[in-house]
């Protein structure tokens, strides 16, 4: 399939395929995440909408082509079938960034992040939610494998295992670095207006 400008925009720049991700919703309307925000290429959202897996709800003002079809891209597609999300939080390093927002439990600072056991796993510590923190390569190398009092080191916060839920809340709190405008329902709809 070909991408085509309308008409008014013929003289514009040729269109790369990666250009018009498709946000993806489950059946009911919300995102599926946030953070990655789920995303499909064109091509998958408009595969997804020939084998009606998903409904197109919104759409780009750029058509596709083949030889018997002509049809707009889809923005915004739903899910047909409803995929019920995950009850634990998968204990990854991603998820361990989310959880604490990305910023260093130490220091506050959100530069350079790798993680640090608060109980040093040469002193029995071992890598768990309730033990394992984001912290800046500074905080990491000054605590060491020392423990938070012999280092003289305070956490911002105490380490806990969140629900899938909390880091989809947490995700939210992240924009995407492109939003399209059919997308903002979706991904803000229940939050708190303000008066």
């Amino acid at each position: 399939m070909a991408i085509e400008a309308p008409k008014e925009y013929a003289h514009a720049v040729p269109v790369r395929s990666h250009d018009f991700p498709a946000l993806v919703l489950n059946a009911d309307f919300r995102p599926l995440s946030y953070f990655p925000l789920s995303l499909w290429s064109w091509q998958d959202a408009v595969k997804a909408s020939f084998l009606d897996r998903v409904r197109i709800i919104a759409e780009y003002d750029r058509f596709v082509r083949s030889p018997s079809i002509q049809m707009r891209i889809p923005s915004v597609v739903s899910l047909k079938t409803y995929v019920r999300p995950v009850r634990t939080a998968a204990f990854t390093r991603f998820n361990l960034f989310l959880r604490d927002g990305f910023v260093c439990q130490y220091c506050g600072s959100d530069g350079r992040m790798t993680f640090d056991h608060v109980v040093p796993k040469s002193q029995g510590g071992r890598t768990t939610w309730d033990n394992v923190v984001a912290a800046c390569t500074d905080c990491n190398l000054k605590k060491g494998s020392r423990s938070l009092k012999e280092s003289r080191m305070h956490l911002l916060r105490k380490p806990t295992r969140p629900t899938p839920d909390e880091l989809l809340n947490s995700g939210r709190k992240f924009p995407p670095n492109y939003l399209h405008r059919t997308w903002i329902d979706f991904l803000y709809w229940d939050i708190e207006l303000e008066e």
